[in-house]
């Protein structure tokens, strides 16, 4: 059976558009009064279906307009290297994301950089000292063309 019903969904899709919706807001749009609607997003976030409420910044303004996509090769698949290079990598501020794949190389990073002249820097300072590294291949981003994190719910 779905934990989820209707409701719950709405009340899901409602605070992904935006996190700052106040509870009465939220009551109307979804049909439920105000201490149900509350309850609903308390257990939402209780049971795990909400892990966090951020804003989400522009980031030309913040100084990282450059979205790049690495492609790193470890030079071992054992599990020490992938542990150290997860380790290393999780420190990293200009890391947003960072995913173990299957395929010609062993993870695909996501990174926001001021623009690409200080990308080398970022390369030889971050990327390439990473427990492991041995080859990279990066793809700067020209478009967002569905930069959006809403999941479909």
């Amino acid at each position: 059976m779905d934990p989820l019903d209707g409701i719950d969904r709405s009340l899901l899709r409602l605070l992904q558009e935006d996190g700052r919706r106040t509870t009465l807001d939220l009551a109307n749009r979804v049909g439920l009064s105000p201490t149900g609607t509350s309850q609903r997003v308390k257990r939402l976030f209780r049971e795990g279906f909400i892990t966090a409420i951020r804003a989400i910044l522009d980031p030309q303004k913040i100084d990282r307009g450059t979205l790049v996509f690495i492609q790193v090769r470890l030079d071992q698949t054992a599990p020490h290297v992938f542990d150290r290079f997860a380790e290393a990598v999780a420190k990293a501020p200009e890391v947003l994301e960072c995913h173990m794949v299957v395929g010609g190389f062993d993870y695909l990073v996501k990174a926001r950089i001021a623009d690409m002249s200080v990308f080398q820097e970022f390369l030889q300072r971050v990327i390439l000292p990473l427990p492991g590294v041995r080859e990279t291949h990066t793809y700067a981003s020209v478009a967002d063309v569905k930069p959006d994190t809403l999941l479909p719910v």
